[in-house]
């Protein structure tokens, strides 16, 4: 009971401070209701349509705000901007939330969410056939554990991975970046090991590993596609973004990796249309705009 009275208090206080983030900034971009069907029931989302996407991907973007918080209202204004930015489509994906429902639901859902936006590509508008699969945060989480559930011929289609400073790893992994940024807002390590607890439920962590919920620990690495990472400053979840990024480019993956040195974590999506974020909106179009092809590391 506490637990659900903690997230519908923290859902509340998410909507309210993105909705103030992004006040005064709108877009003419065309967007709409979607219903995605799953084995567990529709799937809501919302497909934002730029309408000059015919030569790029489609993007598939799930939200952040660790499994528990987050919606398409709050990152409304973000998935505009990404879909204005780089002209492409994109479907953002309201997955289920934790503690309603724990992993792993979300993971299912996203899951599914692409395996059917696979296979009705034809359906949403301009694209050039392929994926990129998106996420920021916990929605990090989600879409890295996506690529890697794929089967082989789903896996064809995605041309890319966006992660976004992405919980990658274990809380009990012990990375210096929980300790240092342990009290850095808005994202703490203490609010980042509830948000863990939340989502996992009483699975163990082994049994999570097992099943997928720590990407950093999956032995089957090389099967994510060219992925742009991006990694900020005051986060606890740095160095496992970091150490994602060298263990992908170790398994032959193309890898952008970029990090924000004066950045917090939800500079991208939360935060509105700051300098960090205009930056990284940029770097997304042009890695899009470029075929996904790794560049050189922007060094920490």
């Amino acid at each position: 009971m506490f637990q659900q009275l903690k997230a519908w208090l923290l859902r509340r206080y998410y909507r309210i401070i993105s909705a103030r983030s992004w006040r005064g900034h709108s877009s003419d971009i065309h967007w709409g209701g979607l219903s995605i069907p799953s084995p567990a029931g529709p799937i809501h989302g919302r497909l934002y349509n730029a309408g000059g996407g015919a030569d790029k991907p489609l993007i598939v973007f799930f939200h952040g705000g660790g499994w528990v918080l987050g919606g398409l209202e709050t990152h409304h204004p973000f998935c505009l901007e990404l879909s204005d930015k780089t002209s492409c489509t994109v479907i953002a994906v309201d997955y289920r939330l934790a503690p309603e429902h724990v992993f792993p639901a979300a993971a299912e859902d996203c899951l599914a969410a692409v395996n059917w936006i696979a296979g009705h590509l034809n359906d949403f508008g301009p694209c050039n056939g392929k994926l990129v699969i998106a996420g920021d945060s916990a929605g990090g989480n989600l879409a890295a554990s996506a690529c890697l559930a794929l089967n082989e011929t789903v896996r064809a289609q995605v041309a890319g991975a966006l992660l976004i400073y992405p919980a990658v790893d274990d809380y009990a992994a012990e990375h210096a970046s929980y300790t240092e940024h342990a009290k850095s807002q808005p994202l703490t390590a203490d609010l980042m090991r509830w948000f863990w607890d939340t989502y996992l439920g009483q699975l163990g962590k082994q049994a999570a590993s097992s099943q997928g919920a720590f990407p950093l620990q999956a032995d089957n690495i090389d099967h994510l596609p060219a992925t742009l990472l991006v990694t900020a400053e005051a986060d606890p979840l740095r160095d496992e973004g970091i150490a994602f990024a060298e263990k992908l480019r170790a398994a032959g993956v193309a890898v952008n990796y970029r990090h924000f040195e004066q950045a917090a974590h939800g500079f991208a999506s939360s935060s509105g249309p700051n300098a960090d974020h205009k930056a990284l909106m940029s770097m997304i179009a042009g890695w899009i705009e470029a075929g996904l092809i790794a560049g050189k590391d922007t060094e920490r």
